[in-house]
């Protein structure tokens, strides 16, 4: 399988690299068996099963009662910051700053830089809402908690080489096993980080009326999954770490180059197991539902306070496109298509945002890999280019031009 290769970005490529990566293995599976899984929850039921034993612990946006759990979850959290300052519900909240992290794999290096940065020109917010997906679920923990833990979100992009990340599998992967690489080395990264200590202070967070929510895709039911992360801290549920750690890897598992995770679960006493990739075959980014911002506008035509509100979108990629010679070969021209459909789905869901936020009046501030950084991607999650991307997004968040007041035409 040929590679592309870019001179910015790993961008709409990066699957099919990891891909080639993954099978160019010289390890041979034996051909004896497909892998194995419990029977997926039955159609219609997947609402009805619950991991950490919390009613608020995940939501499903395509559907209304996940909406209306949405709505009531930013609702609930901005009664708690309320009562923390001890103000009435028609009196205006103060700032809310709302914080949206794309996927983009190695890219997420850049999300890093620019928080880093943003620390140090101590202009920083700190953030009602984090959302994150794919590599941005990596980011979205550290972000939430602020800049004291700058140093260990910095390391997880800086540090990592692809061993951190997957085990290749052989070239019969594809037809026997359940993706291309082994990503079991990713779950262990993300468990060196993700500890008691820090599940504790995501719980903290969350009782002070903030909400950390990460994104996953639910293959059996063909349904985004919003994942409630300060709720199962706060669960007390002995599996609430495991569930936490297994969500981030489950938002991060590239569909066919990554193995996807499970999800053990009851509905009616019976086992059952659901079957989760990386929440960007749905979004490469979200903010909040249009639940909550059908809540606002009803407020502001009744002329009732409603919050300041400024969203910040990490978008970890280009949004202008990524040329690349493409070999005339199956493999090449499929692959090319689905990475030009992921990188269109990315723009579309910026200006997704954007619009919400101009009809909704929420201030929009953009930041997104420039022209400007020309490093070449020759592998994946290789340090040579990650260190001088999270370079580049520290140097523009310390210079303030990071960030842009709507997406380029």
């Amino acid at each position: 399988m040929s590679r592309l290769q870019s001179t910015a970005n790993p961008g709409s490529s990066r699957r099919r690299a990891l891909l080639s990566v993954a099978a160019s293995g010289l390890l041979a599976l034996p051909a004896c068996s497909f892998p194995e899984r419990l029977a997926a929850v039955p159609r219609g039921r997947t609402g009805a099963v619950s991991l950490v034993g919390v009613p608020n612990e995940r939501f499903f946006p395509m559907e209304a009662a996940g909406q209306a759990g949405l709505q009531q979850e930013f609702h609930a959290a901005a009664a708690r910051q309320m009562a923390i300052r001890g103000v009435s519900a028609n009196t205006a909240m103060q700032h809310l700053d709302l914080l949206g992290i794309s996927g983009g794999g190695e890219n997420g290096a850049f999300g890093a830089g620019v928080l880093n940065g943003w620390s140090e020109r101590g202009d920083r917010p700190s953030f009602f809402l984090v959302t994150g997906i794919s590599t941005g679920a990596l980011t979205a923990p550290f972000a939430f908690l602020g800049s004291a833990h700058d140093a260990d979100l910095k390391s997880v992009f800086t540090d990592i080489t692809l061993a951190d990340v997957i085990v290749q599998r052989g070239v019969t992967a594809a037809i026997w096993d359940d993706g291309m690489a082994d990503n079991s080395p990713l779950f262990r990264t993300i468990s060196r980080y993700i500890d008691d200590a820090l599940l504790a202070e995501i719980a903290r967070a969350y009782d002070s009326g903030r909400l950390l929510l990460i994104g996953t895709s639910n293959l059996d039911a063909q349904m985004p999954v919003i994942w409630n992360i300060g709720a199962i801290a706060k669960s007390g549920h002995p599996r609430a770490l495991e569930t936490v750690r297994k969500v981030l890897l489950a938002s991060s598992a590239i569909p066919g180059a990554f193995a996807p995770v499970l999800f053990d679960v009851t509905l009616d006493g019976q086992p059952f197991q659901e079957l989760h990739v990386d929440g960007g075959a749905f979004a490469q980014v979200f903010l909040y539902p249009a639940s909550v911002g059908q809540f606002r506008r009803a407020r502001l035509a009744r002329g009732l306070p409603v919050a300041p509100a400024r969203a910040w979108v990490i978008r970890n990629g280009r949004l202008d496109p990524e040329w690349a010679s493409v070999d005339r070969r199956t493999i090449g021209i499929a692959g090319r298509a689905v990475s030009a459909m992921i990188a269109s789905a990315g723009v579309n869901d910026v200006w997704r945002i954007y619009t919400a936020t101009e009809r909704d009046r929420v201030d929009f501030n953009l930041a997104f890999i420039g022209r400007g950084f020309t490093v070449v991607y020759d592998e994946p999650f290789a340090q040579s280019y990650m260190r001088p991307l999270f370079d580049y997004g520290r140097d523009r968040a310390l210079r303030g031009d990071a960030w842009v007041k709507s997406p380029p035409a």
